[in-house]
């Protein structure tokens, strides 16, 4: 095994460990401030004008009924077409569009990618048809892939640094995130279309990771390009880029969270533990030290007291 797999392995756990590390802790994070956010998508019959379950009479008594599918398909084009961007902010759409989808064309590109490496690995023939449609698949994944992401790097460099509005909450490291990526996708597109440009050395590489093999000879582009690669994957969930980790508790932990708080349920027990919390805010109207429950149910009495 050589310097460069013992790298791509360590950098790969790394992803997995800090992924499995922040949804760990998103799901041991407290209770969020429950709003009624609507339109909830899983409101069956009642999502598209933002109804609720509650506009039934005695709506305790009565099953829920969650519309699924629908949800799915607001969460879907939320996060590939980016839809709220789309319709809140489309000059940055135009940009950002380009970026993220050219991420998910990579994701695809990889699993190609890995899938041709694991069947190989496992003895199964990449020849006649099949093989083709696995090396075009993968050609278009992967230039289609790397020039959007490239295109979107820098668009979102340009606007933040040029946008006055955006540029106050750009902070260092977004940019640094950017060019980051950036870096890596021009490495892989200035090597493939110089020397390999059906994508055959990523799959033997990737074979060698799976059958724990030495690798074939690569040229020093195509080595800088896996090592970079292999950073980038490390690198990404413990930043901000992670947001992809907590897609899903924002949809459903804070945006659509619609459960009713039934006494002596799950949701009554979290409450109450987090009435507990002490406040350490310095404000001179700010009770420091005392818990949420006191500061709302003391309020009134401590403000005649002080009378």
């Amino acid at each position: 095994m050589e310097a460069i797999q013992v790298l791509t392995y360590i950098c790969l756990l790394l992803f997995l460990g800090f992924v499995i590390g922040r949804v760990v802790k998103y799901l041991k994070t407290p209770i969020h401030l429950r709003w009624e956010l609507y339109p909830v998508a899983h409101e069956k019959g009642r999502a598209d004008y933002g109804g609720s379950y509650f506009e039934e009479f005695e709506w305790w008594n009565k099953p829920r009924q969650k519309d699924r599918i629908n949800e799915i398909k607001v969460m879907f084009t939320e996060i590939i077409f980016l839809k709220g961007v789309f319709e809140h902010n489309r000059p940055l759409w135009w940009v950002s569009f380009p970026f993220h989808f050219g991420l998910y064309l990579l994701i695809g590109w990889l699993g190609v990618l890995a899938l041709a490496a694991f069947l190989a690995a496992i003895g199964v023939s990449l020849g006649g048809g099949f093989g083709t449609l696995i090396r075009y698949l993968a050609a278009g994944l992967g230039y289609a892939g790397l020039g959007l992401t490239a295109l979107g790097c820098l668009g979102l460099l340009f606007r933040r640094a040029l946008n006055a509005d955006l540029r106050r909450y750009s902070v260092p490291l977004e940019f640094i995130n950017l060019l980051a990526i950036l870096s890596v996708v021009v490495v892989a597109l200035i090597v493939h279309l110089s020397s390999d440009p059906w994508f055959g050395m990523p799959v033997m590489y990737i074979y060698s990771l799976f059958t724990f093999s030495a690798p074939m000879p690569m040229s020093t582009g195509m080595q800088v390009e896996i090592i970079l690669a292999s950073l980038l994957f490390a690198y990404i969930p413990m930043t901000r880029m992670a947001h992809f980790v907590s897609k899903y508790f924002l949809y459903h932990d804070v945006r659509w969270s619609d459960e009713p708080n039934f006494r002596g349920g799950k949701i009554e027990a979290r409450l109450k533990e987090a009435f507990e919390y002490r406040m350490k805010w310095a404000g001179p109207h700010i009770q420091t030290g005392k818990s949420w429950a006191h500061v709302g149910t003391h309020v009134e009495q401590e403000k005649e007291v002080e009378k």
